[in-house]
């Protein structure tokens, strides 16, 4: 037994030694591009500080960001009191919504953003023409991420008997929602929201076609002139999604404890 415990620690050190590398190892390179000089300069970070000194580098970036806000907002308010509120009094449309919201999954963004295109001339007429204005389109592309990871979560706990015992108590229904049903899907709330974060960040078809500078557009039309710009910004954006991946996993492991206690 001994044995084959050792020779398990050594396969699983050797497993996740080679999945570090094949993860880190392009993160290093990335890095050390952004980071080489021209000639003999030496390592320079003046990439990294073209992120905040260019103009137009930089208001893209607050866009992706407040865009990815906005999305996480919306998908929010939209999806969750839907969720619950078919949960409990229409439980036979929750296939019609599920249908619904992984609909986005089967067609590819790029038709997507054709037929919404004509609809968007009146959005741009009517709130201006600022990026943020495709918070409306991509609350529609995280849709089915966002509902797979809340739908978890409301799987997981008993609704109807929460929701019972809230209103007999006297609870209206945004209380039975935001203080009863909403702290026990936190997790599955924060996944989407990290999830939306993700694909905001890195969302080009969308905003390319509809002429919206946001941080992957950015990035790409400096990259013809500015590699090493393009590549710190790329390397930013990873770092920044992954360390929100992290905070989830931390977040989630420091909530099971309570969980268990609750359910005991």
């Amino acid at each position: 037994m001994t044995g084959q415990s050792t020779g398990f620690r050594v396969f699983r050190a050797v497993a996740l030694t080679l999945f570090a590398a094949y993860f880190l190892l392009p993160l290093l390179s990335m890095l050390d591009f952004s980071t080489r000089g021209r000639g003999d300069e030496g390592r320079t970070w003046d990439a990294w500080r073209a992120l905040v000194e260019n103009e137009d580098l930089r208001e893209a970036i607050i866009a992706s960001l407040l865009l990815a806000l906005f999305t996480v907002l919306l998908m929010v308010v939209l999806l969750v009191p839907t969720m619950i509120w078919v949960r409990l009094k229409v439980p036979g449309m929750s296939r019609v919504i599920e249908f619904l919201c992984l609909l986005p999954l089967t067609i590819p963004a790029l038709v997507i953003v054709v037929g919404i295109a004509n609809v968007y001339a009146w959005v741009t007429y009517f709130l201006g023409d600022s990026a943020l204005t495709l918070t409306f389109a991509y609350v529609v592309l995280v849709l089915p991420y966002a509902y797979r990871s809340i739908d978890s979560a409301l799987a997981a706990i008993d609704v109807t008997t929460l929701s019972e015992a809230a209103r007999s108590l006297g609870a209206g229904w945004l209380t039975v929602i935001t203080r009863i049903v909403l702290p026990n899907i936190v997790t599955g709330v924060l996944s989407a929201a990290f999830i939306a974060v993700a694909l905001v960040l890195g969302e080009f078809t969308f905003a390319s076609l509809l002429h919206f500078d946001t941080m992957p557009v950015a990035l790409a039309a400096i990259y013809k002139t500015e590699a090493p710009t393009a590549v710190a910004g790329a390397l930013a954006s990873i770092v920044v999604v992954s360390a929100l991946l992290l905070g989830l996993s931390y977040l989630s492991g420091n909530r099971a404890p309570d969980t268990g206690g609750t359910n005991e």
